[in-house]
């Protein structure tokens, strides 16, 4: 099995790990990536279930680290692969003159990447008739893993720690969606303008298409480096059943959001998160993707992860198959329309530790196979 087919079959199996302390810095909550811990896979780190219910039933089994602080992975009892747990940041370690934790206003992700939701909660979230069937941004708030809003203080405060203890590469800023047009706009700037203050690190910010596309030079302007507006499903009816409230900004207005944000970032510093397993086809997930590629906005296609506590967390996770029927034909057609994710300046498709994709990227024709050509004529 290559290593872009184990990566894809553990983040949708997950593992099951033989010493629970080795899932000590797992994630449970928030806004994701969930229930996952980050291993390091040949040099790779990539975020893999552990909390979900496919994981609890899944074939791979985790040892606990030996003494290089290695860890086999078993399939049937055959060795797969030996991962490596990136180590506990050292950030962590500290609180702000207040007595807030900074692990409560911003997490690693992946080995390098610095994560936070700024607002903790959303109007999408708060109800039931609107909510992402999938998301899980109240669960840490509840659970007291967290706090409600991080000031730009607080953020550029922990962005330098982060940066000077433990090397963080960039830094990935989301949000829930607020009230009003700007749709979170307005906070992830005034955010990232702080960080940059404090810190040369590229940022990117995350949030629903603005009402006003002015708001993309503003970002820019206050030190984003990258833009990710989220589509999560692609289809119309799939997009109304699962996350009804996020639905009611129609597929229409964020193509035309893309397509103001990229003459601001660029091509390929403007990217759209898409659910894989949700309901959409994988023939719908590649035509979708072709029209974005076109525009210039990278696709990054991750594999569904239910859960525990939302209500999908009993939905299956797509199969490795399926993820593959996407991934490989993607990553041609992202490197012919000349992205590729190392040449993101900051975000989760630069970072790459949910999905496949990129490893798929590396090993990418030039130019797409056959099949994607017949379905761009």
């Amino acid at each position: 099995m290559s290593e872009a087919d184990l990566i894809n079959d553990l983040q949708t199996r997950g593992m099951r790990l033989v010493d629970p302390r080795a899932g000590h810095e797992s994630r449970r909550g928030g806004a994701g990536p969930s229930d996952h811990k980050a291993v390091t896979i040949g040099g790779r780190t990539v975020m893999v279930p552990v909390h979900t219910a496919p994981a609890f039933d899944s074939p791979y089994l985790v040892d606990a680290p030996d003494a290089a602080g290695l860890s086999r992975v078993t399939r049937d009892s055959v060795e797969v692969a030996k991962v490596r747990f990136p180590a506990r940041p050292r950030f962590y370690d500290l609180e702000t003159a207040d007595g807030i934790p900074y692990g409560k206003i911003a997490v690693l992700h992946s080995r390098d990447v610095l994560a936070t939701t700024v607002l903790q909660t959303c109007i999408r979230y708060e109800s039931r008739k609107k909510t992402c069937q999938f998301c899980s941004i109240g669960q840490s708030l509840a659970a007291g893993r967290t706090i409600v809003r991080k000031t730009p203080q607080q953020l550029a405060e922990v962005a330098k720690a982060a940066v000077e203890l433990d090397g963080v590469k960039h830094m990935v800023m989301t949000t829930g969606t607020p009230p009003g047009k700007d749709r979170g706009a307005a906070i992830l700037a005034d955010s990232a303008r702080a960080v940059k203050a404090a810190v040369d690190l590229p940022i990117q910010a995350q949030c629903e298409p603005p009402e006003d596309d002015a708001w993309h030079e503003r970002m820019r302007a206050a030190g984003v480096d990258a833009l990710g507006m989220h589509l999560e499903a692609v289809t119309p009816e799939v997009r109304a059943r699962i996350m009804p409230g996020k639905a009611s900004v129609p597929l229409e207005k964020y193509f035309s959001s893309f397509e103001a944000a990229v003459k601001v970032f660029g091509r390929g510093q403007v990217s759209t998160y898409i659910l894989a397993g949700l309901g959409d086809t994988a023939e719908a997930i590649l035509q979708t993707s072709e029209k974005l590629c076109a525009l210039g906005v990278y696709p990054f296609v991750v594999p569904f992860v239910p859960i525990s506590g939302t209500p999908l967390e009993s939905h299956p996770a797509p199969s490795a198959g399926f993820m593959a029927e996407i991934l490989a034909p993607l990553a041609a057609m992202i490197r012919a329309a000349g992205m590729a994710a190392e040449e993101i300046k900051a975000g989760c498709g630069r970072c790459g530790a949910c999905s496949a994709l990129s490893t798929y990227e590396k090993l990418a024709l030039p130019r797409p196979p056959a099949a994607l050509e017949k379905r761009s004529a």
